[in-house]
């Protein structure tokens, strides 16, 4: 008996010692899902805005159970900038494009071989899948022309695209294995979807709705495609990826990019009429509604633990979503910061960011630091311990180290680059902004050439902290501190690159780049 009791203890012990020398097991890697909303103004949420008059309990939900971002900007005011800037880490001034968005039939801005944070993950043995609102240009098939023949939104334009053939250059050259969405925003024409290069339907018919808030161009429309069930479709289909991918053995990472609340505002009936302040107030409920099923989606799959999700918006909301009747009825967009859509001020580009990941970030936490949406891609390259070349997010600083609400991080960004529609320039560093343009840059007063613009100083100094709404020009006052902004947005213009690394190129185009002046 002593000795089956002494052959027992050195089994055991010998257990315990090989167990405790084995390697560690290695972590899993996060499922990681992107949703980007469309004209979304930082007041439209109330857990960023606790006086927005718009009921937004779900996406309210999630950032208790996550972390919100409450000074997080795009890199532009308008939507192709911001989403090139997003899927590529790098700003969009730096691309051919310097001013304005791309039309629906626009062709391909991202080069086939310029990485994207789809590339990342994929690289890293994710299965990647774009659904939604491309608005970045793709290459339609014509009928016999070389180029398509100008930007025009007439429908005999679109009489030279071939609809029956592939699509080149789409989202499946850029990381994607999956991608199903269409060109251009909801009220840009073609309405089709494209399904990894393929158009789902023939366009039948051309339609156009002239309703207040539903407006859209005219154009070729699918039979398929019903501006209504758009947005619940994108929706539809991303729930549906995500309780699939969740089976599978390899992490997923999804980008959900919403046509809306951008215009049309399309409320289905049974919501038209709830919030009590406008078409789009409703519009936006029903968004909200669908973040928390694709919210309870990810629960129900079992994933939730380790999938970040990060919801967010391309730029500050629209005044074509009827700003002035939800100002009337006590609900800012902007919530306290000036301007909106377009803008070089605030409200242009301070976007709400959320970001719940519960295996490493705490509930219910907050970040104050000024951040980017040009930052996800190198947050994706770190989360998958993937090196990012000098030539690859060139603008992008990882949210890694943020995510810890316990780290003290007492500076995350050296500065931050924003863009206006027209091209005009900002750049933030501490509580310090420098806006290259004697008015809003946009569409908000003082636009670009208007006559109140003629007696104004050629830039703009504003301290946020103590002028969130930027009141009070202080150029003036603080020539160095003007001229110190300047001279760092200058360095990282001509370096084509913001973070550290070696200096490259921006990309060439026809023609002067006007903005380009001031550079030293």
């Amino acid at each position: 008996m002593r000795n089956l009791y002494s052959f027992i203890c050195l089994t055991l012990i010998s257990f315990f010692s090989s167990c405790s020398n084995q390697e560690p097991a290695e972590e899993k890697l996060p499922n990681v899902i992107v949703i980007l909303a469309d004209d979304l103004g930082y007041g439209d949420i109330r857990a960023f805005n606790p006086d927005g008059k718009i009921p937004t309990p779900h996406i309210d939900q999630l950032a208790a159970e996550g972390m919100k971002f409450t000074d997080a900007h795009t890199p532009s005011a308008v939507c192709t900038p911001t989403r090139y800037g997003f899927l590529t880490g790098r700003y969009n001034w730096r691309s051919k494009l310097k001013s304005g968005v791309l039309t629906g039939k626009s062709k391909a801005l991202i080069e086939d071989d310029r990485t994207t944070i789809a590339d990342v993950m994929k690289n890293s043995g994710y299965q990647t899948a774009f659904i939604g609102k491309w608005h970045l240009g793709w290459d339609w098939a014509l009928k016999g022309e070389d180029t398509i023949k100008g930007e025009g939104w007439d429908p005999k334009d679109f009489d030279q695209l071939d609809f029956t053939k592939s699509v080149t250059h789409t989202p499946n050259d850029l990381g994607f294995d999956y991608a199903y969405g269409h060109s251009g925003s909801l009220d840009m024409a073609p309405y089709v979807y494209v399904e990894n290069g393929k158009v789902t339907a023939i366009p039948d018919t051309v339609t156009v709705n002239s309703g207040k808030y539903s407006w859209w161009r005219e154009g070729p429309t699918s039979p398929d495609f019903v501006h209504e069930e758009v947005t619940p479709n994108f929706f539809e289909r991303s729930i549906q990826y995500i309780t699939d991918q969740a089976k599978e053995e390899k992490p997923f990472f999804l980008y959900l990019a919403l046509p809306s609340p951008h215009t049309p505002i399309l409320p289905p009936e049974e919501w038209q009429g709830k919030s009590g302040v406008a078409p789009f107030g409703d519009f936006m409920m029903m968004i909200d509604d669908y973040i928390g099923q694709v919210n309870t989606a990810i629960k129900n799959a079992g994933i939730e633990e380790n999938t970040l999700v990060i919801f967010t918006s391309d730029n500050g909301g629209s005044p074509a979503a009827g700003l002035d009747v939800m100002q009337a009825a006590g609900h800012f967009s902007s919530y306290i910061y000036r301007g909106h859509k377009a803008d070089a001020f605030e409200g242009g580009h301070r976007v709400p960011f959320i970001a719940k990941w519960p295996a490493k970030i705490k509930a219910g936490t907050s970040r104050d630091q000024t951040i980017c949406l040009t930052d996800v891609m190198a947050t994706g390259a770190e989360i998958t311990n993937y090196k990012l070349k000098d030539n690859e997010g060139e603008d992008s600083y990882s949210l890694v180290e943020l995510f810890d609400a316990d780290k003290q991080v007492n500076q995350f960004r050296e500065a931050t680059v924003a863009h206006s529609i027209n091209g005009s320039f900002a750049i933030r560093q501490g509580d310090w902004k420098l806006i290259m343009a004697k008015g809003s840059g946009g569409w908000s007063f003082p636009k670009p050439g208007d006559p109140a613009e003629a007696d104004l100083p050629e830039v703009q100094l504003y301290n946020l902290a103590s002028d969130p709404g930027e009141t009070t020009n202080l150029q003036a006052e603080n020539p160095e501190k003007v001229a110190s902004l300047k001279s760092l947005l200058s360095k990282y213009i001509k370096e084509g690159r913001s973070t550290p690394g070696a200096p490259q190129q921006n990309d060439p185009i026809e023609g002067e780049w006007k903005q380009i002046g001031f550079v030293e």
